[in-house]
């Protein structure tokens, strides 16, 4: 039996938001090195105006430069995702040694090849992985409230999302121990889409909204409204916010990705 393969149709969207400079960074990739495979990345830095946008900045970085020197006979993918967390974490470390200042970023990173997804995240920004109009997967906030809720202290847990709700525990070049929870899937279907975003704008979406969205439009169609619904719900008090959507579309005789012209749509 040869895997499923499919055609991966995708946009990403950004918006200032309410903010004075944008700090989140997203990026959709493809390897000539290692055809029928694509990286998705959104990355929301903090920690001061330069600050923020170098951390997300240098997330991306390492991302693509690895992501490109990625061979078609590499078979690590979750190997390539945590090495791409490590060295963006050491070097936004260093950079906060010598600049005297606390730079990091949250990081929500996608792979899909072939018949294969893995995805890994830290901090606050999320992986949606909807199927027919449901959230059938969704990665955990590395907040201090969802580590509360884990261990069982549900009292802790409210008040700590009253109080200290964007709060985390972990995101690359904290000065904590990095966690990356990584993920994976072998059980691809046509229609199913990924979406990954930072806080600025899922924190305005049920779960079963994002995914209807995704199931009934696609990719560029649902960033497009994704965005508008945010900053209609912001009322004005909104942060930057970032998407990237990966959906895949009906099989091919090869795997194609497909990023359209137009399809990173840069909001004002």
């Amino acid at each position: 039996m040869t895997s499923p393969q499919f055609k991966v149709s995708a946009a990403i969207a950004e918006h200032l938001g309410d903010r004075s400079e944008q700090q989140d960074r997203v990026a959709i990739l493809t390897s000539e090195r290692n055809p029928g495979t694509l990286l998705a990345i959104v990355a929301d830095g903090m920690g001061g105006r330069t600050g923020g946008r170098m951390a997300s900045d240098q997330v991306v970085s390492t991302a693509t430069n690895l992501f490109q020197e990625l061979s078609e006979r590499d078979t690590t993918l979750s190997g390539l995702l945590r090495q791409i967390a490590s060295e963006a974490h050491t070097v936004i470390r260093l950079s906060a040694l010598s600049s005297e200042k606390e730079p990091h970023s949250t990081i929500a990173v996608l792979m899909v090849k072939r018949d294969f997804a893995i995805w890994g995240h830290a901090g606050d920004s999320r992986l949606y992985l909807c199927r027919a109009g449901r959230v059938i997967r969704r990665t955990v906030d590395h907040t201090v409230a969802s580590q509360l809720t884990a261990e069982g202290r549900h009292a802790e847990a409210e008040i700590a999302a009253q109080h200290y709700k964007n709060v985390l525990f972990s995101a690359l070049g904290i000065r904590n121990e990095l966690t990356l929870d990584l993920d994976e899937t072998q059980d691809l279907r046509v229609g199913d889409a990924f979406l990954l975003a930072s806080d600025g704008l899922w924190a305005y979406f049920e779960d079963g909204e994002i995914a209807s969205v995704l199931d009934r439009l696609p990719p560029r169609e649902a960033s497009k409204q994704l965005v508008k619904l945010a900053r209609e719900r912001a009322e004005g008090r909104g942060d930057n916010l970032s998407l990237a959507i990966v959906k895949l579309e009906a099989p091919l005789d090869v795997p194609k990705f497909e990023v359209p012209e137009g399809s990173v749509i840069p909001f004002t």
